[in-house]
């Protein structure tokens, strides 16, 4: 776009926040008035509370919002995944259902993806869904499903056909959580928090028309929903969790409250990734700044990590420009795993025995041994770094596909790791 439309578009929004921002107005008002704007999601379709900028004048709105301490949109947790999944494969049906309240906040939602006994074969999931009177009836059991505990509702693939092989036979529900056939239990982790729970389904029921997309697409759609996921995981690199604007005013408090509650099962995502930047602040601290073999560790640790940064940013800016998405967001969640394992080794080197400690007396008061029993999730969550190594290779470095049995088989025939 030239720079004349750039200019204008900025004079428009500047224009338009001055005659409306309030900060004193309640937040999912002012939510509500962005939705009818469309300055919200400037890159939204005019149709579905946007303006159908490009990225590049969507990224100039967010500026000139920045400039003045305005609120967005309601963006933190798995909403915008949501909103992502149902612009690509849902109806209008449910763009109208689900989006505005995403927008504003009102409701909350998690991911049903991950099975006890299929992680990361994502594909061989269990959980059932067989239309009887009507309606979809789901039973079975989803784990390590974050925010599960405050949703309204959850994106689940359950499966559908047990005839066909197993990529085909799953479909894409939206499914409401609070109902008496769902059932949510925390799990507590040895890190001492609980940010995930078990999920159970007992004749849970979804209305057909929450159907995403047609009967058997759901590996199709999952897809996109992981798209998105793992380029947040490789944005995450470059930009830690939102903490709000510590500005006066009735919707500046509403947000800060709303990240709080929102954040609360990630508050430990930091430690996870292992934490490279407080390296040089421990190593002074410890007395270990001027050890040759430390100092040669944490300089690796900060090559990689900082080039991981620069990757991700320019990742993040070429997205912005409306390019296609490369190689960058393929290994972002990759190169996160080994940024977090390098600095859990380098944060052991410093600290010694003292980094087992917790309490008052320990290094950080236990962030250090809160970050040796966190690290290991990064290789976990989001996709095992087998299964990034695996899209790697086959998707950005176009080498031949691994071979899988039982791809051509009724799923009802292909050993499982549960009963089904």
């Amino acid at each position: 776009m030239s720079e004349a439309n750039d200019a204008s578009v900025r004079a428009e929004v500047s224009a338009w926040l001055e005659a409306n921002w309030n900060p004193e107005l309640d937040l999912v008002q002012w939510r509500n008035i962005l939705a009818d704007s469309g300055w919200g999601m400037p890159t939204w379709p005019k149709e579905w509370y946007g303006k159908g900028l490009s990225a590049v004048l969507g990224a100039a709105v967010e500026s000139e919002f920045r400039k003045i301490g305005a609120l967005g949109v309601a963006r933190s947790g798995v909403r915008m995944l949501a909103a992502a999944t149902l612009f690509e494969h849902g109806s209008d049906f449910l763009k109208e259902k689900f989006l505005r309240r995403i927008l504003t906040g009102e409701d909350n939602w998690c991911q049903l993806f991950s099975e006890p006994g299929s992680g990361s074969d994502l594909a061989g999931a269990v959980t059932r869904a067989d239309l009887k009177d009507g309606k979809y009836i789901v039973n079975g059991q989803k784990v390590w499903t974050t925010s599960a505990h405050h949703a309204q509702y959850g994106l689940l693939l359950a499966r559908t056909d047990w005839n066909v092989p197993k990529h085909q036979g799953l479909s894409y529900f939206i499914i409401e959580i609070e109902q008496p056939g769902v059932t949510v239990q925390p799990l507590r982790q040895m890190n001492g928090h609980a940010s995930f729970n078990q999920v159970f389904f007992t004749d849970a029921v979804v209305a057909p028309e929450l159907l995403v997309a047609k009967l058997g697409d759901g590996w199709k759609v999952a897809t996109t929903t992981l798209m998105h996921e793992r380029r947040g995981a490789a944005d995450g690199i470059a930009a830690g969790p939102g903490k709000g604007s510590k500005r006066a005013g009735s919707a500046y408090d509403q947000e800060r409250a709303e990240i709080a509650k929102t954040m609360e099962p990630y508050k430990w995502y930091p430690q996870r990734a292992g934490r490279a930047d407080l390296v040089i602040e421990r190593a002074k601290a410890a007395g270990k700044n001027n050890d040759p073999v430390i100092r040669q560790e944490m300089a690796k640790l900060l090559t990689m990590y900082n080039a991981a940064q620069w990757t991700a940013r320019r990742a993040r800016a070429a997205q912005q420009m409306g390019r296609p998405q490369g190689p960058e967001g393929s290994l972002g969640k990759l190169v996160g795993s080994h940024v977090a394992r390098a600095s859990a080794n380098v944060h052991t080197l410093i600290n010694d025995a003292d980094a087992m400690l917790t309490g008052d007396d320990s290094p950080m008061n236990g962030v250090i041994a809160e970050i040796l029993v966190s690290t290991p999730a990064a290789s976990i969550a989001g996709g095992t770094d087998e299964i990034q190594r695996n899209i790697i290779s086959e998707r950005v470095l176009g080498m031949p596909k691994e071979p899988v049995t039982g791809m051509d088989r009724p799923f009802k025939d292909v050993p499982k790791n549960t009963v089904s």
